[in-house]
Protein backbone atom coordinates (compact mmCIF):
# COMPACT_ATOMS: atom_id res chain seq x y z
CA UNK A 1 0.00 0.00 0.00
CA UNK A 2 1.33 3.41 -1.02
CA UNK A 3 1.79 6.59 0.53
CA UNK A 4 -1.67 7.72 1.56
CA UNK A 5 -2.95 11.48 1.11
CA UNK A 6 -6.84 12.58 1.97
CA UNK A 7 -7.89 16.04 0.31
CA UNK A 8 -10.54 17.27 1.80
CA UNK A 9 -12.53 19.95 0.09
CA UNK A 10 -14.70 22.91 0.90
CA UNK A 11 -16.01 26.33 -0.71
CA UNK A 12 -13.54 28.28 1.87
CA UNK A 13 -14.44 31.99 3.42
CA UNK A 14 -12.99 35.02 3.87
CA UNK A 15 -10.70 35.06 7.26
CA UNK A 16 -11.16 39.26 7.51
CA UNK A 17 -13.06 41.56 5.99
CA UNK A 18 -11.09 43.02 3.56
CA UNK A 19 -11.11 39.34 2.38
CA UNK A 20 -14.76 39.42 0.89
CA UNK A 21 -14.66 41.10 -2.16
CA UNK A 22 -12.24 39.06 -3.82
CA UNK A 23 -13.78 36.03 -2.38
CA UNK A 24 -16.51 37.09 -3.54
CA UNK A 25 -15.48 37.79 -7.01
CA UNK A 26 -13.75 34.10 -6.86
CA UNK A 27 -17.67 32.86 -6.12
CA UNK A 28 -18.88 34.24 -8.96
CA UNK A 29 -16.18 33.50 -11.01
CA UNK A 30 -17.30 30.04 -10.99
CA UNK A 31 -19.65 29.41 -13.89
CA UNK A 32 -21.52 26.49 -11.73
CA UNK A 33 -22.43 29.44 -9.70
CA UNK A 34 -23.93 31.83 -12.59
CA UNK A 35 -24.23 29.86 -15.89
CA UNK A 36 -24.04 32.65 -18.75
CA UNK A 37 -24.46 32.03 -22.18
CA UNK A 38 -20.94 32.97 -23.35
CA UNK A 39 -17.85 32.59 -20.53
CA UNK A 40 -16.98 35.85 -21.67
CA UNK A 41 -19.31 37.77 -19.76
CA UNK A 42 -18.27 35.77 -16.42
CA UNK A 43 -15.58 38.02 -14.92
CA UNK A 44 -17.53 41.44 -15.63
CA UNK A 45 -20.37 40.03 -14.15
CA UNK A 46 -18.24 38.88 -10.82
CA UNK A 47 -16.95 41.63 -10.33
CA UNK A 48 -20.09 43.74 -10.63
CA UNK A 49 -21.78 41.30 -8.18
CA UNK A 50 -18.51 41.40 -5.97
CA UNK A 51 -18.64 45.11 -5.59
CA UNK A 52 -22.54 45.50 -5.46
CA UNK A 53 -22.73 43.00 -2.60
CA UNK A 54 -19.44 42.88 -0.54
CA UNK A 55 -20.15 45.84 1.97
CA UNK A 56 -23.50 44.05 2.70
CA UNK A 57 -21.45 41.08 2.72
CA UNK A 58 -18.75 42.57 5.28
CA UNK A 59 -21.65 43.65 7.61
CA UNK A 60 -23.01 40.23 8.16
CA UNK A 61 -19.31 39.12 8.77
CA UNK A 62 -19.24 41.75 11.21
CA UNK A 63 -21.84 40.41 12.95
CA UNK A 64 -20.06 36.92 14.03
CA UNK A 65 -16.42 38.12 14.87
CA UNK A 66 -15.19 39.53 10.98
CA UNK A 67 -14.47 36.57 9.41
CA UNK A 68 -15.76 33.38 8.45
CA UNK A 69 -13.94 29.95 10.90
CA UNK A 70 -14.37 27.71 8.17
CA UNK A 71 -10.97 27.77 7.43
CA UNK A 72 -10.24 26.94 11.01
CA UNK A 73 -12.67 24.18 11.64
CA UNK A 74 -11.92 22.34 8.63
CA UNK A 75 -8.08 22.47 9.47
CA UNK A 76 -9.40 21.15 12.65
CA UNK A 77 -11.28 18.58 11.03
CA UNK A 78 -8.81 17.29 9.07
CA UNK A 79 -6.38 16.65 12.03
CA UNK A 80 -9.09 14.82 13.90
CA UNK A 81 -9.68 12.47 10.71
CA UNK A 82 -5.84 11.84 10.88
CA UNK A 83 -6.12 11.01 14.71
CA UNK A 84 -8.72 8.61 14.07
CA UNK A 85 -7.48 6.87 10.60
CA UNK A 86 -4.10 6.66 12.80
CA UNK A 87 -6.38 5.00 15.52
CA UNK A 88 -7.85 2.46 13.01
CA UNK A 89 -4.35 1.44 11.67
CA UNK A 90 -3.84 3.94 9.04
CA UNK A 91 -1.13 6.38 8.24
CA UNK A 92 -2.94 9.50 5.58
CA UNK A 93 -2.10 13.00 4.90
CA UNK A 94 -4.53 15.10 5.24
CA UNK A 95 -4.85 18.10 3.14
CA UNK A 96 -7.33 21.06 2.89
CA UNK A 97 -8.70 22.63 -0.69
CA UNK A 98 -10.69 25.39 -0.69
CA UNK A 99 -12.53 26.14 -3.91
CA UNK A 100 -13.04 29.72 -3.64
CA UNK A 101 -10.33 31.14 -0.72
CA UNK A 102 -7.01 30.03 1.42
CA UNK A 103 -5.91 27.49 1.15
CA UNK A 104 -6.83 27.07 -2.72
CA UNK A 105 -7.53 23.35 -4.23
CA UNK A 106 -4.51 24.24 -6.00
CA UNK A 107 -2.13 24.71 -3.52
CA UNK A 108 -2.90 21.25 -1.95
CA UNK A 109 -2.46 19.99 -5.17
CA UNK A 110 1.01 21.47 -5.40
CA UNK A 111 1.61 20.14 -1.84
CA UNK A 112 0.37 16.58 -2.49
CA UNK A 113 2.98 16.54 -5.28
CA UNK A 114 5.80 17.48 -3.12
CA UNK A 115 4.70 15.09 -0.73
CA UNK A 116 5.05 12.07 -3.48
CA UNK A 117 1.36 11.04 -2.36
CA UNK A 118 0.77 7.97 -4.10
CA UNK A 119 -2.44 6.49 -3.26
CA UNK A 120 -5.27 9.76 -2.95
CA UNK A 121 -9.04 9.79 -1.42
CA UNK A 122 -10.55 12.66 -2.68
CA UNK A 123 -13.48 13.73 0.22
CA UNK A 124 -15.86 16.77 -0.07
CA UNK A 125 -17.17 17.82 2.53
CA UNK A 126 -20.58 18.07 1.48
CA UNK A 127 -22.51 14.97 2.27
CA UNK A 128 -24.87 15.71 -0.33
CA UNK A 129 -23.99 16.28 -4.17
CA UNK A 130 -24.42 19.26 -6.04
CA UNK A 131 -22.92 20.62 -9.41
CA UNK A 132 -22.16 23.80 -7.63
CA UNK A 133 -20.11 22.09 -5.26
CA UNK A 134 -18.83 19.01 -5.32
CA UNK A 135 -19.34 19.29 -9.32
CA UNK A 136 -17.93 22.27 -9.00
CA UNK A 137 -14.59 21.16 -7.51
CA UNK A 138 -14.09 17.83 -9.74
CA UNK A 139 -14.43 19.60 -12.63
CA UNK A 140 -11.45 21.57 -11.50
CA UNK A 141 -9.08 19.24 -10.49
CA UNK A 142 -10.15 17.01 -13.53
CA UNK A 143 -8.68 19.66 -15.12
CA UNK A 144 -5.74 19.98 -13.40
CA UNK A 145 -5.44 16.27 -13.32
CA UNK A 146 -5.37 15.94 -17.14
CA UNK A 147 -2.71 18.89 -17.63
CA UNK A 148 -0.19 17.60 -15.34
CA UNK A 149 1.77 13.91 -16.42
CA UNK A 150 3.21 13.59 -12.80
CA UNK A 151 -0.30 13.66 -10.99
CA UNK A 152 -1.28 10.55 -13.07
CA UNK A 153 0.69 8.66 -11.97
CA UNK A 154 -1.41 8.79 -8.58
CA UNK A 155 -3.75 6.55 -7.71
CA UNK A 156 -6.88 8.48 -7.12
CA UNK A 157 -10.34 7.65 -5.96
CA UNK A 158 -13.23 10.10 -5.24
CA UNK A 159 -16.23 10.20 -2.85
CA UNK A 160 -19.22 12.04 -4.19
CA UNK A 161 -21.79 12.11 -1.81
CA UNK A 162 -21.94 10.66 1.58
CA UNK A 163 -25.38 11.65 2.62
CA UNK A 164 -26.50 8.10 3.72
CA UNK A 165 -23.55 6.94 5.75
CA UNK A 166 -24.56 5.49 8.67
CA UNK A 167 -22.08 7.32 10.96
CA UNK A 168 -22.70 10.97 9.48
CA UNK A 169 -26.97 10.15 9.93
CA UNK A 170 -25.77 8.83 13.38
CA UNK A 171 -24.08 11.83 14.28
CA UNK A 172 -26.54 14.15 12.85
CA UNK A 173 -29.45 12.32 15.30
CA UNK A 174 -27.04 12.63 18.42
CA UNK A 175 -26.75 16.11 17.88
CA UNK A 176 -30.70 16.81 17.12
CA UNK A 177 -31.67 14.79 20.34
CA UNK A 178 -29.30 16.62 22.69
CA UNK A 179 -30.59 19.76 21.66
CA UNK A 180 -34.46 18.42 21.11
CA UNK A 181 -34.21 17.33 25.35
CA UNK A 182 -33.47 20.71 25.97
CA UNK A 183 -36.81 21.85 25.05
CA UNK A 184 -39.77 22.46 26.67
CA UNK A 185 -41.44 19.60 25.45
CA UNK A 186 -39.23 17.41 23.20
CA UNK A 187 -41.89 15.25 22.35
CA UNK A 188 -44.11 18.06 20.24
CA UNK A 189 -41.07 19.95 19.40
CA UNK A 190 -41.26 20.27 15.38
CA UNK A 191 -37.45 19.56 13.65
CA UNK A 192 -37.08 22.00 11.01
CA UNK A 193 -34.19 21.35 8.59
CA UNK A 194 -32.70 23.96 6.53
CA UNK A 195 -30.51 23.17 3.39
CA UNK A 196 -28.91 25.53 0.95
CA UNK A 197 -30.89 26.25 -1.83
CA UNK A 198 -29.93 25.84 -5.76
CA UNK A 199 -32.09 26.61 -8.32
CA UNK A 200 -34.87 24.58 -9.86
CA UNK A 201 -32.92 24.56 -13.27
CA UNK A 202 -30.17 22.73 -11.47
CA UNK A 203 -32.69 20.42 -11.05
CA UNK A 204 -34.83 20.02 -13.46
CA UNK A 205 -32.14 20.78 -16.55
CA UNK A 206 -29.16 19.79 -15.77
CA UNK A 207 -29.82 16.89 -13.82
CA UNK A 208 -28.27 17.83 -10.10
CA UNK A 209 -29.42 15.09 -7.95
CA UNK A 210 -28.95 17.10 -4.94
CA UNK A 211 -32.51 17.17 -4.31
CA UNK A 212 -33.13 14.03 -4.11
CA UNK A 213 -29.98 13.03 -1.62
CA UNK A 214 -30.74 15.96 0.44
CA UNK A 215 -34.50 14.92 1.27
CA UNK A 216 -33.18 11.10 1.50
CA UNK A 217 -30.80 12.38 3.87
CA UNK A 218 -33.97 14.10 5.86
CA UNK A 219 -35.91 11.01 6.32
CA UNK A 220 -33.26 9.11 7.15
CA UNK A 221 -31.82 10.93 9.73
CA UNK A 222 -34.94 10.99 11.28
CA UNK A 223 -35.10 6.96 11.15
CA UNK A 224 -32.03 6.90 13.08
CA UNK A 225 -33.50 9.37 15.69
CA UNK A 226 -36.42 7.80 16.09
CA UNK A 227 -38.65 9.79 17.64
CA UNK A 228 -42.49 10.93 17.31
CA UNK A 229 -41.93 14.39 16.01
CA UNK A 230 -43.02 15.94 13.23
CA UNK A 231 -40.37 17.20 10.49
CA UNK A 232 -40.12 19.75 7.59
CA UNK A 233 -37.14 20.40 4.90
CA UNK A 234 -36.63 23.63 3.32
CA UNK A 235 -34.34 25.40 1.40
CA UNK A 236 -32.25 28.80 2.32
CA UNK A 237 -29.93 31.41 1.01
CA UNK A 238 -31.52 31.80 -2.67
CA UNK A 239 -30.78 34.71 -4.28
CA UNK A 240 -31.29 36.52 -7.72
CA UNK A 241 -34.29 36.23 -9.60
CA UNK A 242 -34.49 32.95 -10.76
CA UNK A 243 -36.48 30.34 -9.05
CA UNK A 244 -35.01 28.46 -6.22
CA UNK A 245 -35.56 24.81 -4.18
CA UNK A 246 -38.99 25.26 -2.25
CA UNK A 247 -39.99 25.75 0.10
CA UNK A 248 -38.43 28.60 1.54
CA UNK A 249 -36.80 28.36 4.79
CA UNK A 250 -37.86 31.91 5.90
CA UNK A 251 -41.64 31.92 4.47
CA UNK A 252 -41.82 28.18 5.56
CA UNK A 253 -40.92 29.32 9.40
CA UNK A 254 -44.22 31.68 9.07
CA UNK A 255 -46.49 29.34 7.68
CA UNK A 256 -45.41 26.84 10.82
CA UNK A 257 -46.19 29.38 13.44
CA UNK A 258 -49.16 30.11 11.58
CA UNK A 259 -50.01 26.31 12.04
CA UNK A 260 -49.16 27.19 15.93
CA UNK A 261 -46.11 25.45 16.31
CA UNK A 262 -44.35 26.78 18.77
CA UNK A 263 -41.35 24.85 19.27
CA UNK A 264 -38.69 24.93 16.30
CA UNK A 265 -35.66 22.95 16.51
CA UNK A 266 -33.66 23.49 13.65
CA UNK A 267 -30.83 21.77 11.64
CA UNK A 268 -28.67 23.23 9.13
CA UNK A 269 -28.88 19.77 7.07
CA UNK A 270 -26.73 20.64 4.40
CA UNK A 271 -23.69 21.65 6.56
CA UNK A 272 -20.92 19.96 8.27
CA UNK A 273 -19.04 23.06 10.02
CA UNK A 274 -20.63 26.64 11.71
CA UNK A 275 -19.86 29.40 8.70
CA UNK A 276 -21.96 32.46 7.68
CA UNK A 277 -25.53 30.28 6.72
CA UNK A 278 -25.53 28.71 10.63
CA UNK A 279 -24.29 31.70 12.45
CA UNK A 280 -25.78 34.97 10.73
CA UNK A 281 -28.53 33.84 8.63
CA UNK A 282 -29.81 30.72 10.50
CA UNK A 283 -29.03 32.08 14.19
CA UNK A 284 -30.12 36.08 13.85
CA UNK A 285 -32.32 36.47 10.82
CA UNK A 286 -34.22 33.82 10.91
CA UNK A 287 -34.66 33.48 14.57
CA UNK A 288 -35.64 37.41 14.33
CA UNK A 289 -38.54 35.82 12.07
CA UNK A 290 -39.26 33.05 13.73
CA UNK A 291 -39.82 35.58 17.09
CA UNK A 292 -41.95 37.98 14.88
CA UNK A 293 -44.19 35.34 13.26
CA UNK A 294 -44.62 33.86 17.65
CA UNK A 295 -42.64 30.99 17.64
CA UNK A 296 -41.69 30.60 21.39
CA UNK A 297 -38.37 28.74 21.12
CA UNK A 298 -36.31 28.69 18.51
CA UNK A 299 -32.73 25.96 19.12
CA UNK A 300 -30.22 25.39 16.41
CA UNK A 301 -28.68 21.92 16.63
CA UNK A 302 -25.00 22.58 16.37
CA UNK A 303 -23.10 21.90 12.94
CA UNK A 304 -20.80 18.04 13.99
CA UNK A 305 -17.47 20.36 13.27
CA UNK A 306 -15.35 17.69 15.21
CA UNK A 307 -17.80 15.72 16.98
CA UNK A 308 -16.14 12.25 17.79
CA UNK A 309 -18.86 10.15 15.76
CA UNK A 310 -19.11 12.73 12.62
CA UNK A 311 -15.08 12.27 13.03
CA UNK A 312 -15.38 8.18 13.11
CA UNK A 313 -17.92 8.57 10.27
CA UNK A 314 -15.65 10.66 7.67
CA UNK A 315 -12.63 8.24 8.78
CA UNK A 316 -14.86 4.90 8.03
CA UNK A 317 -16.03 6.63 4.45
CA UNK A 318 -12.21 7.09 3.82
CA UNK A 319 -11.24 3.62 4.35
CA UNK A 320 -14.18 2.63 2.34
CA UNK A 321 -13.12 4.36 -0.39
CA UNK A 322 -9.83 3.07 -0.31
CA UNK A 323 -10.63 -0.43 -0.88
CA UNK A 324 -13.47 -0.01 -3.13
CA UNK A 325 -13.27 0.15 -7.28
CA UNK A 326 -11.95 3.54 -8.16
CA UNK A 327 -14.00 6.37 -9.25
CA UNK A 328 -12.56 9.20 -11.30
CA UNK A 329 -13.20 12.78 -11.26
CA UNK A 330 -15.12 12.32 -14.77
CA UNK A 331 -16.97 9.50 -13.77
CA UNK A 332 -18.89 12.10 -11.68
CA UNK A 333 -19.49 15.70 -13.76
CA UNK A 334 -20.50 14.07 -16.91
CA UNK A 335 -24.42 15.20 -17.18
CA UNK A 336 -27.28 12.78 -17.51
CA UNK A 337 -28.55 11.64 -20.75
CA UNK A 338 -30.59 14.58 -22.04
CA UNK A 339 -29.71 17.16 -19.96
CA UNK A 340 -27.73 19.88 -20.99
CA UNK A 341 -25.56 21.99 -18.47
CA UNK A 342 -24.40 24.92 -20.81
CA UNK A 343 -26.49 24.72 -23.51
CA UNK A 344 -24.83 26.82 -26.55
CA UNK A 345 -26.18 27.41 -29.80
CA UNK A 346 -24.18 28.22 -32.59
CA UNK A 347 -23.20 31.96 -33.41
CA UNK A 348 -24.41 33.03 -36.92
CA UNK A 349 -23.71 36.66 -38.03
CA UNK A 350 -26.77 39.13 -39.90
CA UNK A 351 -30.52 38.77 -39.07
CA UNK A 352 -30.76 35.20 -37.77
CA UNK A 353 -32.72 33.22 -35.39
CA UNK A 354 -29.67 32.65 -33.64
CA UNK A 355 -28.28 36.30 -33.63
CA UNK A 356 -31.88 37.25 -32.39
CA UNK A 357 -31.31 34.97 -29.34
CA UNK A 358 -27.71 36.35 -28.26
CA UNK A 359 -28.51 39.51 -28.69
CA UNK A 360 -31.90 39.19 -26.43
CA UNK A 361 -29.86 37.14 -23.69
CA UNK A 362 -27.57 40.28 -23.86
CA UNK A 363 -29.77 42.95 -23.62
CA UNK A 364 -31.18 41.04 -20.60
CA UNK A 365 -28.38 40.60 -19.22
CA UNK A 366 -27.71 44.27 -18.78
CA UNK A 367 -31.11 44.91 -17.65
CA UNK A 368 -30.82 42.51 -14.98
CA UNK A 369 -27.26 44.28 -14.02
CA UNK A 370 -29.02 47.21 -13.18
CA UNK A 371 -31.37 45.25 -11.26
CA UNK A 372 -28.75 43.52 -9.30
CA UNK A 373 -28.40 45.55 -6.30
CA UNK A 374 -32.19 44.92 -5.56
CA UNK A 375 -31.87 41.10 -6.38
CA UNK A 376 -28.76 40.42 -4.71
CA UNK A 377 -30.10 42.08 -1.29
CA UNK A 378 -32.71 39.46 -0.65
CA UNK A 379 -30.35 36.74 0.25
CA UNK A 380 -26.64 34.66 0.84
CA UNK A 381 -25.26 32.26 -1.60
CA UNK A 382 -22.06 30.48 -0.30
CA UNK A 383 -20.89 33.31 1.74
Amino acid sequence: MGRLGVLLLNLGGPDKLEDVRPFLYNLFSDPEIIRLPSPLLQAPLAWLISSLRFKKSQENYKKIGGGSPLRRITEAQGQALRSQLQQNGHEAHIYIGMRYWNPFTEEAIAQIKRDKIEELVVLPLYPQFSISTTGSSFRLLNRIWESDPELQKIKYTVVPSWYDNSGYLQAMANLIEKTLDQVKDPSTAHIFFSAHGVPVSYIQEAGDPYQKEIETCAALIMQKLNRPNNYKLAYQSRVGPVEWLQPYTDIAIVELAEQGVKELVVVPISFVSEHIETLEEIDMEYREIAEHAGIETFARVPAPDTDPTFIQALADIVIKAQSSPAIAFADTIQPQKNTKLYPQERWEWGMTQSAEVWNGRLAMLGFLILLLEIWLGRGQIFQ
